[in-house]
């Protein structure tokens, strides 16, 4: 917990580099590229660059910037706030809470087949809908029921964590928060090039199961070697092993259900976009609350609640959209772009691609949201991508793996550290556990981006 309390709130460090880029104006040159609409989408010309008259930031357009980067991200920020509303809605349901007490029933004493049957569950939670702060709920569940299996709360902290966070935001087959806000700027067709991020869910799937069973199976052999936060070793919890699902749950997850194959239809048919995603979330959540007989007022209240879980992130949309605006009307963006083409535009694709991977990572220290670091690094990564030979599809998925990974180890994620003050874990001894799984997960993912330059990912 006091490592929590010393963290730097990421607004801070978004308002210092808003003020930093202010000043960086003054510093360096302005230039700016030539763009041309080809096919339905912005490219830079990459022999266009030329340098032109500087247009530093005063103190008014510095203050104005964080009104300016609101209304600019307004389209990104209303998606967001209308998700987390709807999910607020599904999770007064009562649905999916149902569902996990249902597998931790069915499987209760099995807790070999438990633990990949819950990562899946979460996985899928955080692939498909992005779900990240709920997931704090359920780690006071998962943690004891781990406990009293004869694991310990590293187990169940990781089968959660892991599986929402790295296997799902990582992969993000349809996540609204990462893969369509990134698709979006990169003005890709929403949620094209599904089958390598299908691919990338299976990947890190079963790198997850493997090394958190490799690790409940010592703790099992010998209790000595676990860590069990502020429960202790000596705690049980009652499992109820004939825990019965309400059949209006089962029909509300059949809609849930029902809701993603009309998504993925939608968005690869008609090109729907987030405006009718957001609708049809919202939609699918009344359906649930009206079929589990939750009460209108219930609704209006669950759907203000889930939307106030995504301030956090909305705004940071918004300060990184404050940055953009300083950064284009100074024209410092192109310089920035013709500086890193410089740099790395001689060598192979490929490598380009990985480098891609390793500045999304550090870019997610100083912007540890999904959506915040999309709406920051996209605007620059997409164009670099044309640039440089790499496909923007390839510098989504880096974006989405660099993301996905770092939220793991870094103390700026604000979901990483509440859920180890939940579990009671201390962060030094989560770092020390985590760090061979991350080095995996690294591994791993350079070998996606290579396949993805080899494969030509696209569609561009």
């Amino acid at each position: 917990m006091k490592k929590q309390k010393s963290t730097l709130n990421p607004f801070v460090l978004m308002v210092a580099i808003i003020f930093i880029m202010a000043a960086l104006t003054y510093i360096m040159p302005a230039g700016e590229y030539e763009r041309i609409e080809e096919n339905g989408r912005t490219l830079v010309n990459p022999e266009s660059y030329q340098t032109v008259d500087k247009h530093p930031t005063d103190a008014l357009g510095l203050i104005s910037s964080f009104h300016l980067g609101l209304v600019k991200g307004a389209e990104i920020i209303l998606f967001v706030f209308l998700f987390g509303g709807a999910l607020g809605m599904m999770k007064k349901s009562g649905a999916i809470d149902a569902f996990i007490h249902k597998v931790a029933s069915k499987f209760g004493k099995r807790e070999m087949i438990l633990v990949p049957l819950l990562v899946l569950v979460f996985a899928i939670l955080g692939s498909l809908i992005g779900a990240a702060e709920d997931a704090l709920v359920y780690i006071a569940i998962v943690v004891p029921l781990m406990i009293t299996l004869r694991m310990d709360a590293l187990t169940g902290f990781a089968t959660v964590m892991l599986g929402v966070m790295a296997t799902g935001f990582a992969s993000g087959i349809t996540n609204p928060f990462n893969t369509a806000i990134a698709q979006t700027i990169a003005e890709l067709p929403m949620y094209s090039g599904m089958w390598l991020r299908i691919i990338t869910f299976i990947v890190f799937y079963v790198i997850t199961v493997g090394y958190i069973v490799w690790h409940a199976r010592k703790v099992k052999k010998n209790p000595e070697l676990g860590e069990y936060g502020k429960f202790g070793r000596e705690e049980h919890f009652e499992v109820d092993l004939a825990y019965k699902m309400n059949p209006r749950h089962l029909i509300a997850l059949l809609i849930l259900l029902a809701n993603f194959m009309l998504l993925i239809y939608g968005v690869m048919k008609y090109q729907w976009y987030i405006s009718v995603i957001g609708g049809l979330f919202l939609v699918t959540a009344i359906m649930m609350c009206a079929i589990c007989s939750v009460k209108v007022s219930d609704m209006g209240d669950s759907f203000v609640d889930g939307a106030k879980d995504m301030v956090s992130g909305a705004l940071i949309i918004g300060f990184a959209q404050a940055i953009l605006v300083i950064s284009e009307d100074a024209r410092i963006i192109d310089p920035i772009l013709h500086f890193i083409v410089g740099l790395i535009g001689n060598l192979p694709a490929s490598i380009n691609a990985v480098g891609m991977l390793f500045i999304q990572m550090v870019m997610n220290f100083l912007v540890p949201s999904g959506s915040g670091q999309a709406a920051l690094t996209m605007p620059i990564m997409a164009p670099l991508a044309d640039m440089i030979g790499v496909t923007r599809q390839t510098s989504v998925l880096a974006f989405q793996l660099g993301d996905g990974i770092s939220n793991m180890i870094f103390p700026t994620s604000g979901v990483l550290m509440a859920g180890l003050a939940i579990a009671g874990i201390p962060y030094t001894k989560w770092l020390k556990w985590i760090w061979p799984y991350c080095i995996m997960m690294t591994i791993a993912s350079i070998i996606l981006l290579l396949i993805a330059q080899w494969t030509n990912y696209g569609p561009f």
